[in-house]
């Protein structure tokens, strides 16, 4: 089947606010799955990150259309003064007609002409599946969740291993379930002295990216310049507020009313790096998103005090914003706080069921992150921000 189409025809929404120029169009076919394409297509799906000229969208489409190829659907962003054009494309093609080998030379060949800084193409059922390994501590929550959710083939994922600064027992949940499924889990003791990160490289050799499920060490420069790939972590809270340790508790002690959580990639800046995606919960963390490993931070405010807090939220690259109201105290915006996939807390709340909370949406964001992450949903937008489509 090769249908092509003009881009008006399919257009679903086009929007510019602030002169940033986004475009979302969609084909009225059924939705990609397994049940509903034909034996013959197959699904692609393709990253595209370029300085904006004319006719790159025109381009994109007859690479894809003339190999026989279906555009579903399509995301493309071109942000204000920026002169840089992203896109991602979900399309449907026969690997009969068009090879995977000859799919990548096409795209190359695109990637040429725009002098493009990304361009990715993959194919979820030919191309092997991301290969990851989990670095975790002591709690086991998103761990727990990361392995079921693996399981249960919610993650095009294979796990390597799993590395812990935390021994656990043989007749412990998870160690039963990594050795059921012939999967590693190698024990590093850490110090302040020595964080093992040496042996730890050694271990990750070959992943495509690193998970931080709830690490609570610090990852040195060092280790993630050597390491080269993106690691990607989930923090209790609304990044950027409440970084660091006892994040939930730091927000209990705050008297905050929205909890939430932030997947984000890793930096050499605590808890600073680019964020993924964002959950609120009433009176829970925030999750950051970090290069190439995955972890989740707890916190809204005390973020973005003083003047213009929206441009400050802005600048760290929020994927969500939202309003605070709080005690006025003599220390400035120090009061009540938050904002992002939100549930409510009160004073009927202790501090456990507060970070019971606050573990639930941890789970959900580094799940999400992970999941938008092989999707290829997620491109890299300026030195914090994120592009997530």
């Amino acid at each position: 089947m090769s249908v092509i189409r003009r881009v008006p025809s399919i257009l679903t929404g086009l929007v510019n606010n602030n002169n940033n120029r986004t475009i979302c169009f969609k084909s009225s076919e059924p939705s990609i799955s397994s049940s509903t394409l034909s034996s013959s297509l197959t699904h692609g799906i393709h990253v595209f990150h370029c300085p904006d000229v004319v006719g790159i969208v025109a381009k994109l489409s007859e690479c894809i259309a003339s190999k026989g190829g279906n555009i579903l659907s399509a995301d493309v962003f071109v942000p204000q003064n920026k002169h840089v054009f992203y896109s991602r494309s979900d399309f449907v093609f026969d690997p009969v007609k068009w090879p995977r080998v000859q799919m990548e030379e096409d795209f190359l060949k695109l990637s040429e002409t725009f002098n493009a800084m990304r361009s990715v193409v993959r194919v979820p059922s030919l191309d092997p599946k991301y290969k990851i390994a989990v670095l975790a501590s002591k709690q086991d929550h998103c761990l727990v969740d990361l392995l079921h959710g693996w399981q249960d083939g919610r993650f095009p994922v294979d796990i390597s291993c799993v590395i812990s600064n935390h021994y656990r027992a043989t007749n412990t949940h998870v160690i039963r379930f990594l050795e059921r499924h012939g999967i590693p889990y190698h024990y590093l003791d850490t110090t302040k002295e020595n964080k093992r990160e040496g042996e730890i490289l050694d271990l990750v050799q070959n992943t495509d990216f690193l998970v931080l499920a709830r690490y609570m060490q610090i990852l040195s420069g060092n280790f993630l310049r050597t390491y080269g790939n993106d690691v990607i972590n989930i923090h209790h809270g609304l990044l950027p507020s409440f970084k660091g340790g006892s994040p939930s508790k730091q927000a209990f002690d705050a008297g905050v009313k929205l909890i939430g959580a932030t997947s984000h990639f890793v930096t050499e800046e605590l808890d600073s790096g680019p964020i993924i995606e964002q959950m609120i919960l009433s009176g829970n963390f925030l999750r950051t998103y970090g290069n190439d490993v995955i972890n989740i931070h707890h916190g809204l405010l005390p973020s973005f005090k003083g003047g213009s807090p929206s441009k400050q939220a802005f600048d760290a690259g929020v994927k969500l914003i939202g309003a605070t109201s709080h005690f006025v105290t003599e220390e400035l915006d120090s009061g009540p706080i938050i904002e992002q996939m939100v549930e409510r807390v009160s004073h009927r709340d202790n501090l456990q069921s507060f970070v019971q909370k606050s573990e639930n949406l941890e789970k959900q964001c580094l799940s999400n992150a992970i999941r938008s992450y092989c999707e290829l949903r997620v491109l890299p937008y300026e030195e914090k921000k994120t592009v997530v489509f």
